[in-house]
């Protein structure tokens, strides 16, 4: 099945996107991919805010554009790496019944899942600022975000259990 209907899919059902995903095997090229898309499509979200922040501080928009872009595919996927692996170790002090591979998809594919409110919250902030709008396309993006990510994870923890 296709990423966009995969995605489209977790607004609906995310327990069982992650329990599908889990059941095609360990591929770890897959789950990177999965990160990589999500950082990428965050960046490019980035895009109307910066040219905001570029039209009314005077500040250069490929200056601004370049530091984002090392932000979000460099920095963010190793702070993804590094919650990936603490969510592991709380999960096997509490439960211990996941594996390193799925704490890491499920958060993984929640980012990527969550990403169109997160384009969403792009177009906003870049249109209107930081305004009420955005604080909530924002409070959005991070509450699919998280919900994505416990059901991914309590899903990981059926398949297992």
């Amino acid at each position: 099945m296709a990423v966009s209907s995969d995605i489209l899919r977790t607004w609906r059902h995310p327990r069982q996107v992650v329990a599908d995903l889990l059941a095609q095997g360990r591929r770890e090229d897959r789950a990177i991919a999965i990160l990589m898309a999500g950082c990428g499509l965050v960046f490019v979200a980035q895009w109307p805010r910066l040219a905001r922040v570029a039209h009314e501080t005077g500040d250069e928009l490929a200056r601004l554009l370049a530091y984002e872009l090392l932000a979000w595919i460099f920095v963010w996927p190793l702070a993804f790496y590094a919650l990936a692996g603490l969510s592991w170790l709380m999960l096997r002090i509490v439960r211990r019944s996941i594996t390193a591979y799925a704490s890491r998809l499920a958060l993984f594919w929640a980012f990527l899942a969550a990403t169109p409110a997160g384009l969403l919250y792009g177009l906003q902030t870049g249109f209107n600022g930081a305004d009420a709008a955005s604080r909530l396309v924002g409070a959005v993006w991070l509450a699919a975000f998280f919900l994505f990510w416990a059901q991914g994870l309590r899903a990981a923890l059926e398949r297992r259990g």
